[in-house]
């Protein structure tokens, strides 16, 4: 398996990345597990895959850490898999589907909250939940899903906010929930890595009245758990089609 990240210049978030692979790598050490960065960060998906071909690998499955599907999964990673087929015709490549949306990433978001002094489901807490955002308007419609779909498990509200590209922003989301009188407002991190969004949204939604703001997903046991059932649901899915 061949996992992609989006990469980042902080150091903290391929230090993540390799802490949440090791996890992935004791849940299933019969499988390799390779890093691969989009940008910023080495080594690239391209040279990975070229490396597996060169050895001998006669199958790969390239896995999107992306917590939606937008330009990276969308063009991207179909881009630079191209170019390895091309280059490299006897390998055979599998894409596994990026990690959102998915049960196990509320449950890994409930985790960081409540490692924040949040409890699961508070009835007197209304959550943002901030993503990195995006010009793809299906992937903000995806938050907005989880969004709707979470507060259903008991909290206050959960509204969706986005670091980028969308509003509200996550500062404007906790503002507009603290002038509707909601005593609590929490901040659910829905950031894979540290870096300079979860460092922003931690301090601009500290400043605007948000009494918690979680942690990023990282390494949570969730996220390693759900890695493994997207390679799984890749393999399954390339034995069907063949069939």
């Amino acid at each position: 398996m061949v996992a992609v990240a989006h990469g980042s210049r902080d150091p903290r978030a391929a230090a993540t990345v390799a802490e949440l692979l090791d996890r992935v790598r004791a849940l299933r050490p019969d499988l390799p597990v390779h890093a691969a960065f989009l940008d910023h960060a080495a080594p690239a998906p391209a040279r990975v895959l070229a490396a597996l071909a060169g050895d001998g690998a006669g199958a790969a499955v390239v896995l999107p850490l992306l917590l939606t599907a937008a330009y990276h999964s969308k063009s991207d990673i179909p881009g630079v898999l191209a170019q390895v087929r091309r280059r490299h015709p006897r390998l055979d490549l599998r894409t596994a589907a990026t990690l959102g949306p998915d049960p196990l990433l509320t449950a890994a978001l409930e985790r960081r909250l409540a490692e924040a002094g949040v409890p699961a489901g508070d009835p007197g807490t209304a959550v943002v939940l901030v993503s990195a955002g995006s010009s793809d308007a299906s992937a903000n419609a995806t938050v907005q899903t989880m969004a709707r779909r979470w507060r259903a498990r008991g909290w206050r509200g959960v509204v969706a906010a986005y670091a980028s590209a969308s509003r509200p922003t996550p500062a404007e989301a906790v503002a507009a929930l603290r002038d509707a009188g909601v005593p609590r407002v929490a901040v659910a991190s829905y950031f894979l890595a540290p870096g300079y969004f979860a460092d922003k949204v931690r301090r601009e939604t500290l400043a605007a009245g948000a009494y918690a703001v979680s942690p990023v997903l990282g390494a949570a046991p969730e996220i390693a758990e759900l890695i493994l059932k997207r390679h799984a649901e890749a393999l399954a899915h390339q034995d069907s089609v063949a069939v």
